[in-house]
Protein backbone atom coordinates (compact mmCIF):
# COMPACT_ATOMS: atom_id res chain seq x y z
CA UNK A 1 0.00 0.00 0.00
CA UNK A 2 0.96 3.55 -1.02
CA UNK A 3 0.01 6.47 0.56
CA UNK A 4 0.62 10.36 -0.80
CA UNK A 5 0.47 12.98 1.92
CA UNK A 6 0.21 16.38 0.54
CA UNK A 7 0.38 19.44 2.31
CA UNK A 8 3.18 17.69 4.43
CA UNK A 9 4.78 19.87 6.94
CA UNK A 10 8.04 19.37 8.62
CA UNK A 11 6.42 19.09 12.32
CA UNK A 12 4.13 16.33 10.86
CA UNK A 13 7.20 13.85 9.94
CA UNK A 14 7.98 12.24 13.05
CA UNK A 15 4.25 11.26 13.45
CA UNK A 16 3.71 10.45 9.92
CA UNK A 17 7.28 8.37 9.93
CA UNK A 18 5.98 6.50 12.65
CA UNK A 19 2.78 5.40 11.86
CA UNK A 20 4.47 3.68 8.69
CA UNK A 21 6.93 1.97 10.29
CA UNK A 22 3.90 0.46 12.98
CA UNK A 23 1.69 -0.06 9.87
CA UNK A 24 4.23 -1.35 7.17
CA UNK A 25 2.91 1.30 4.73
CA UNK A 26 4.64 3.28 2.39
CA UNK A 27 3.85 7.17 3.25
CA UNK A 28 5.24 9.64 0.53
CA UNK A 29 5.43 13.12 1.37
CA UNK A 30 4.69 16.31 -0.98
CA UNK A 31 5.04 19.94 0.57
CA UNK A 32 2.72 21.26 -1.66
CA UNK A 33 -1.33 21.15 -1.82
CA UNK A 34 -3.21 18.77 -4.08
CA UNK A 35 -4.37 20.20 -7.72
CA UNK A 36 -5.30 19.52 -10.86
CA UNK A 37 -1.15 20.53 -11.72
CA UNK A 38 0.13 17.26 -9.91
CA UNK A 39 -2.91 14.98 -9.43
CA UNK A 40 -1.46 12.41 -11.68
CA UNK A 41 1.33 11.43 -9.79
CA UNK A 42 -1.16 9.63 -7.78
CA UNK A 43 -1.55 6.63 -10.69
CA UNK A 44 0.94 4.80 -8.60
CA UNK A 45 -0.51 5.29 -5.34
CA UNK A 46 -3.10 3.81 -3.49
CA UNK A 47 -4.97 6.38 -1.53
CA UNK A 48 -4.05 10.16 -0.28
CA UNK A 49 -4.50 12.33 2.65
CA UNK A 50 -4.15 16.42 2.45
CA UNK A 51 -3.93 19.48 4.48
CA UNK A 52 -6.18 21.33 2.34
CA UNK A 53 -7.51 25.27 3.21
CA UNK A 54 -8.07 26.68 -0.37
CA UNK A 55 -11.31 24.83 -2.27
CA UNK A 56 -10.40 22.32 -4.73
CA UNK A 57 -11.03 22.88 -8.54
CA UNK A 58 -14.16 21.01 -9.09
CA UNK A 59 -13.01 19.20 -11.77
CA UNK A 60 -10.13 17.33 -9.90
CA UNK A 61 -13.05 14.68 -8.35
CA UNK A 62 -13.52 13.10 -12.01
CA UNK A 63 -9.59 12.87 -12.13
CA UNK A 64 -9.22 11.31 -8.96
CA UNK A 65 -11.82 8.84 -9.89
CA UNK A 66 -9.81 8.43 -13.31
CA UNK A 67 -6.53 7.42 -11.29
CA UNK A 68 -8.28 4.95 -9.52
CA UNK A 69 -8.45 6.94 -6.21
CA UNK A 70 -11.21 5.84 -4.02
CA UNK A 71 -10.87 8.70 -1.28
CA UNK A 72 -9.21 12.07 0.23
CA UNK A 73 -8.30 11.88 3.90
CA UNK A 74 -8.49 15.51 4.99
CA UNK A 75 -6.35 16.28 8.25
CA UNK A 76 -8.51 18.49 9.93
CA UNK A 77 -12.22 19.04 11.51
CA UNK A 78 -13.26 21.11 8.80
CA UNK A 79 -13.93 19.97 5.40
CA UNK A 80 -15.72 22.95 3.88
CA UNK A 81 -13.18 22.89 1.19
CA UNK A 82 -14.67 20.12 -0.81
CA UNK A 83 -18.05 19.90 -3.11
CA UNK A 84 -19.38 16.72 -1.30
CA UNK A 85 -21.66 16.26 -4.14
CA UNK A 86 -19.21 16.57 -6.57
CA UNK A 87 -17.08 13.95 -4.49
CA UNK A 88 -19.88 11.86 -4.56
CA UNK A 89 -20.48 11.62 -7.92
CA UNK A 90 -17.57 10.39 -8.60
CA UNK A 91 -17.38 7.72 -5.76
CA UNK A 92 -14.90 9.25 -3.37
CA UNK A 93 -14.85 8.98 0.03
CA UNK A 94 -13.75 12.21 2.17
CA UNK A 95 -12.99 11.67 5.42
CA UNK A 96 -11.78 15.02 8.22
CA UNK A 97 -10.12 14.39 11.45
CA UNK A 98 -13.49 15.01 13.80
CA UNK A 99 -11.72 15.63 17.31
CA UNK A 100 -7.92 16.04 17.65
CA UNK A 101 -7.21 18.18 20.74
CA UNK A 102 -9.92 19.90 21.67
CA UNK A 103 -8.90 21.24 24.95
CA UNK A 104 -5.91 22.75 22.57
CA UNK A 105 -8.69 24.96 21.17
CA UNK A 106 -11.05 25.50 24.05
CA UNK A 107 -7.16 26.52 25.64
CA UNK A 108 -6.56 29.27 22.87
CA UNK A 109 -10.45 30.39 22.84
CA UNK A 110 -9.63 31.20 26.79
CA UNK A 111 -6.24 32.61 26.50
CA UNK A 112 -7.85 35.06 23.00
CA UNK A 113 -10.81 36.20 24.94
CA UNK A 114 -8.26 37.04 28.36
CA UNK A 115 -6.22 38.86 25.34
CA UNK A 116 -9.29 41.26 24.44
CA UNK A 117 -10.81 41.89 27.78
CA UNK A 118 -7.81 42.75 29.80
CA UNK A 119 -6.28 45.01 26.88
CA UNK A 120 -3.26 43.21 26.51
CA UNK A 121 -2.66 44.68 22.95
CA UNK A 122 -3.42 47.73 23.86
CA UNK A 123 -0.80 47.81 26.83
CA UNK A 124 1.90 46.25 25.19
CA UNK A 125 1.95 48.87 22.25
CA UNK A 126 1.80 51.82 25.06
CA UNK A 127 4.98 49.62 26.76
CA UNK A 128 6.45 50.20 23.65
CA UNK A 129 5.82 54.19 23.25
CA UNK A 130 7.22 54.21 26.85
CA UNK A 131 3.91 55.07 28.32
CA UNK A 132 3.17 53.43 31.62
CA UNK A 133 0.54 55.18 32.94
CA UNK A 134 -2.63 53.58 34.38
CA UNK A 135 -5.49 55.10 32.28
CA UNK A 136 -9.24 54.59 31.53
CA UNK A 137 -8.55 53.40 28.36
CA UNK A 138 -6.80 50.12 29.45
CA UNK A 139 -8.95 49.60 32.57
CA UNK A 140 -11.08 45.80 31.94
CA UNK A 141 -13.62 43.55 32.92
CA UNK A 142 -13.25 40.49 34.93
CA UNK A 143 -14.31 37.42 33.97
CA UNK A 144 -16.01 36.45 36.95
CA UNK A 145 -18.36 39.28 36.45
CA UNK A 146 -19.47 38.42 32.93
CA UNK A 147 -21.93 36.14 31.27
CA UNK A 148 -20.46 34.25 28.88
CA UNK A 149 -22.18 32.66 25.85
CA UNK A 150 -20.57 29.33 23.83
CA UNK A 151 -22.20 29.31 20.49
CA UNK A 152 -22.00 25.66 19.46
CA UNK A 153 -21.85 23.21 22.46
CA UNK A 154 -19.48 20.57 21.20
CA UNK A 155 -16.74 18.93 22.01
CA UNK A 156 -14.59 22.44 21.67
CA UNK A 157 -17.08 24.54 23.18
CA UNK A 158 -17.96 22.48 25.74
CA UNK A 159 -14.36 22.58 27.08
CA UNK A 160 -14.12 26.43 26.44
CA UNK A 161 -16.87 26.89 28.64
CA UNK A 162 -16.04 24.26 31.73
CA UNK A 163 -13.28 26.35 31.45
CA UNK A 164 -14.75 30.20 31.90
CA UNK A 165 -17.44 28.90 34.28
CA UNK A 166 -13.71 27.65 36.83
CA UNK A 167 -13.27 31.62 35.83
CA UNK A 168 -16.80 31.90 37.87
CA UNK A 169 -18.40 33.81 34.44
CA UNK A 170 -21.85 32.93 34.05
CA UNK A 171 -22.00 30.55 31.18
CA UNK A 172 -25.01 30.56 28.47
CA UNK A 173 -25.20 28.33 25.47
CA UNK A 174 -26.65 27.87 22.08
CA UNK A 175 -26.96 24.66 19.98
CA UNK A 176 -29.39 22.78 17.88
CA UNK A 177 -28.62 19.75 19.67
CA UNK A 178 -27.77 20.21 23.82
CA UNK A 179 -25.18 18.31 25.56
CA UNK A 180 -26.27 17.07 28.50
CA UNK A 181 -22.46 17.25 29.78
CA UNK A 182 -22.27 21.08 29.15
CA UNK A 183 -25.69 21.20 31.01
CA UNK A 184 -23.38 20.77 34.24
CA UNK A 185 -22.26 24.09 34.25
CA UNK A 186 -24.00 26.46 31.43
CA UNK A 187 -27.97 27.02 30.71
CA UNK A 188 -29.20 26.58 27.17
CA UNK A 189 -31.26 29.62 25.41
CA UNK A 190 -34.22 28.88 23.08
CA UNK A 191 -32.43 31.06 20.62
CA UNK A 192 -29.19 32.06 19.42
CA UNK A 193 -30.66 35.69 19.69
CA UNK A 194 -31.79 35.15 23.46
CA UNK A 195 -28.02 34.05 24.05
CA UNK A 196 -26.54 36.93 22.32
CA UNK A 197 -28.26 39.42 23.73
CA UNK A 198 -27.29 38.75 27.77
CA UNK A 199 -23.55 38.10 26.22
CA UNK A 200 -20.80 40.46 27.71
CA UNK A 201 -18.54 37.68 25.50
CA UNK A 202 -19.42 35.68 22.93
CA UNK A 203 -17.58 32.37 21.93
CA UNK A 204 -18.17 31.15 18.75
CA UNK A 205 -17.37 27.03 18.26
CA UNK A 206 -19.78 26.06 15.17
CA UNK A 207 -18.64 24.00 11.49
CA UNK A 208 -19.20 26.49 8.50
CA UNK A 209 -21.71 24.80 6.41
CA UNK A 210 -24.19 26.90 3.15
CA UNK A 211 -26.81 27.67 6.03
CA UNK A 212 -24.23 29.17 8.78
CA UNK A 213 -22.13 31.73 6.51
CA UNK A 214 -22.17 34.96 7.38
CA UNK A 215 -24.61 34.07 10.31
CA UNK A 216 -22.86 36.64 12.29
CA UNK A 217 -23.91 39.83 10.35
CA UNK A 218 -24.92 43.31 10.48
CA UNK A 219 -28.25 42.33 11.62
CA UNK A 220 -27.05 39.69 14.61
CA UNK A 221 -24.43 42.53 16.16
CA UNK A 222 -27.08 44.87 15.97
CA UNK A 223 -28.75 42.31 18.06
CA UNK A 224 -26.00 42.05 20.81
CA UNK A 225 -25.48 43.87 24.16
CA UNK A 226 -23.87 47.48 23.80
CA UNK A 227 -19.85 46.76 24.10
CA UNK A 228 -19.55 42.85 23.66
CA UNK A 229 -16.60 41.12 23.60
CA UNK A 230 -16.21 38.23 20.54
CA UNK A 231 -14.02 35.07 20.03
CA UNK A 232 -13.51 33.23 16.94
CA UNK A 233 -12.28 30.13 16.79
CA UNK A 234 -13.95 28.12 14.45
CA UNK A 235 -14.31 29.25 10.84
CA UNK A 236 -13.50 32.66 9.41
CA UNK A 237 -17.15 31.97 6.57
CA UNK A 238 -19.03 32.35 9.98
CA UNK A 239 -18.47 35.94 10.62
CA UNK A 240 -19.36 38.69 8.03
CA UNK A 241 -16.08 40.37 8.62
CA UNK A 242 -17.15 44.05 7.15
CA UNK A 243 -20.39 44.30 9.32
CA UNK A 244 -18.04 43.16 12.14
CA UNK A 245 -15.38 46.04 11.25
CA UNK A 246 -18.60 48.27 11.35
CA UNK A 247 -19.36 47.29 14.73
CA UNK A 248 -16.40 47.06 15.76
CA UNK A 249 -16.03 51.51 14.79
CA UNK A 250 -19.58 52.10 16.18
CA UNK A 251 -18.82 50.79 19.24
CA UNK A 252 -21.21 48.05 19.66
CA UNK A 253 -18.27 45.10 19.70
CA UNK A 254 -15.32 46.39 22.00
CA UNK A 255 -13.07 43.99 20.62
CA UNK A 256 -12.63 40.83 18.80
CA UNK A 257 -10.58 37.62 18.67
CA UNK A 258 -9.85 36.20 15.75
CA UNK A 259 -8.19 32.68 15.09
CA UNK A 260 -9.83 32.56 11.73
CA UNK A 261 -10.64 34.85 8.58
CA UNK A 262 -12.91 34.69 6.07
CA UNK A 263 -10.33 34.96 3.06
CA UNK A 264 -7.53 33.24 5.10
CA UNK A 265 -7.03 30.62 2.70
CA UNK A 266 -4.68 32.73 0.42
CA UNK A 267 -2.04 33.27 3.54
CA UNK A 268 -2.40 30.83 6.08
CA UNK A 269 -0.34 29.17 6.92
CA UNK A 270 1.94 30.53 4.38
CA UNK A 271 5.13 32.55 4.79
CA UNK A 272 4.25 36.13 3.41
CA UNK A 273 7.55 37.87 5.27
CA UNK A 274 9.17 38.87 1.82
CA UNK A 275 5.76 39.24 0.06
CA UNK A 276 3.45 41.91 -0.47
CA UNK A 277 -0.14 41.03 1.44
CA UNK A 278 -3.09 42.34 -0.99
CA UNK A 279 -5.80 41.77 0.90
CA UNK A 280 -6.29 45.40 2.41
CA UNK A 281 -8.91 43.63 4.99
CA UNK A 282 -6.40 41.57 6.56
CA UNK A 283 -3.92 44.41 6.78
CA UNK A 284 -6.57 46.85 8.74
CA UNK A 285 -7.31 44.03 10.89
CA UNK A 286 -3.40 42.95 11.80
CA UNK A 287 -3.05 47.26 12.93
CA UNK A 288 -6.32 47.51 14.98
CA UNK A 289 -5.75 47.50 18.52
CA UNK A 290 -9.27 46.07 19.34
CA UNK A 291 -8.51 43.12 17.18
CA UNK A 292 -6.55 39.78 18.48
CA UNK A 293 -5.99 37.90 15.34
CA UNK A 294 -4.06 34.81 14.57
CA UNK A 295 -3.50 32.46 11.53
CA UNK A 296 -5.51 29.57 12.18
CA UNK A 297 -3.33 28.37 14.89
CA UNK A 298 -5.26 27.62 18.22
CA UNK A 299 -5.10 23.64 17.35
CA UNK A 300 -1.38 23.87 16.98
CA UNK A 301 0.03 21.88 19.85
CA UNK A 302 2.01 18.44 19.63
CA UNK A 303 -0.53 15.87 20.67
CA UNK A 304 -3.30 17.88 18.20
CA UNK A 305 -0.91 17.56 15.10
CA UNK A 306 0.09 13.81 15.95
CA UNK A 307 -3.48 13.24 16.13
CA UNK A 308 -3.82 14.85 12.91
CA UNK A 309 -1.44 12.87 11.12
CA UNK A 310 -2.47 9.62 12.84
CA UNK A 311 -6.26 10.06 12.21
CA UNK A 312 -6.36 10.95 8.01
CA UNK A 313 -3.80 7.79 8.05
CA UNK A 314 -5.81 6.15 9.74
CA UNK A 315 -8.99 7.02 7.79
CA UNK A 316 -6.83 5.89 4.42
CA UNK A 317 -6.03 2.86 5.28
CA UNK A 318 -9.48 2.17 6.47
CA UNK A 319 -11.20 2.91 3.23
CA UNK A 320 -8.59 1.01 1.18
CA UNK A 321 -8.95 -2.02 2.91
CA UNK A 322 -12.80 -1.90 4.12
CA UNK A 323 -14.51 0.39 1.35
CA UNK A 324 -15.47 2.80 4.12
CA UNK A 325 -14.00 5.10 7.40
CA UNK A 326 -15.09 6.22 10.42
CA UNK A 327 -14.93 9.48 9.87
CA UNK A 328 -16.14 9.37 6.15
CA UNK A 329 -18.11 13.45 5.69
CA UNK A 330 -20.31 12.47 2.61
Amino acid sequence: MRIMMFGTREDELNAANEWAARNDIEVVFDKGPLTMDNADVLKDFDGVTTSQTAPFDDAIYERLRELGIKQVAQRSAGFDMFNLDKATENGLIISNVPSYSPNAIAEYAVMAAMNIIRNTKMIQNKLKQHDFTWNKAIISKEMRSMTVAIIGTGRIGTITGRILHGFGAKVIGYDLYPNEEAKTFLTYTETLEEAIAQADLISIHMPLTKENHHMFNAELFAKMKKGVFIVNTARGGIVDTKALIDALNSGQVTAVALDTYENEATYFPKDFSDKKVEDEMLLHLIDREDVFISQHIAFYTETAVMNLVEGGLDSVKQVIEMGTCDNRVN
